[in-house]
């Protein structure tokens, strides 16, 4: 697969992150929060909070040099708020520092924003194949939506946090 964009987004290698299992232990973050309409954001909040979560992390020197390594998660603590976590390799001043330790299986999907429950009930199915039940999920869109349309797939990570 091309490269989607020089300047965006990196490009994505499913196999890395389908079917994988993920051990952190306080792994770093930077947590910013938009509100959303029953589970959907409006797009241009999204863009201007992810655009302040990068700038952060850049100007701190806390973001990665692997961009295939960063990973920005979503996570729906209610159908009206949306948190948003950007990976970073230390505290970054000025803004939210989280943690987030656990279990996390993850599948890779390609599709539409909207099957995103269709995607949670296959993680499940695939979870309890393997004895183990999701307590929260976080998701990683692989592309921002110019580069998804470049590259002709709107791949997502969907994390599973198991115990």
């Amino acid at each position: 697969m091309e490269q989607a964009s020089k300047e965006c987004c990196p490009t994505f290698h499913p196999e890395k992150w389908d079917e994988k299992t993920f051990n952190w232990d306080h792994k770093k973050f930077i947590k910013a929060s938009v509100p959303t309409l029953f589970h959907i954001p409006l797009p241009p909040m999204i863009g201007k909070k992810v655009t302040k979560m990068m700038k952060l992390a850049e100007d701190s020197k806390n973001l990665s040099d692997d961009k295939e390594e960063i990973l920005l998660l979503f996570n729906d603590p209610s159908a009206f708020k949306s948190d948003m976590y950007l990976s970073v390799t230390d505290t970054v001043s000025g803004a939210e520092n989280r943690t987030i330790s656990g279990t996390f299986m993850s599948l890779v999907f390609d599709g539409a924003y909207n099957a995103i429950p269709k995607f949670i009930k296959q993680m499940d199915t695939y979870l309890a194949k393997q004895d183990k039940k999701a307590s929260d999920y976080y998701i990683h869109y692989a592309y921002c939506p110019k580069c998804a349309k470049e590259a002709g797939h709107n791949y997502m990570v969907l994390f599973a946090a198991v115990a």
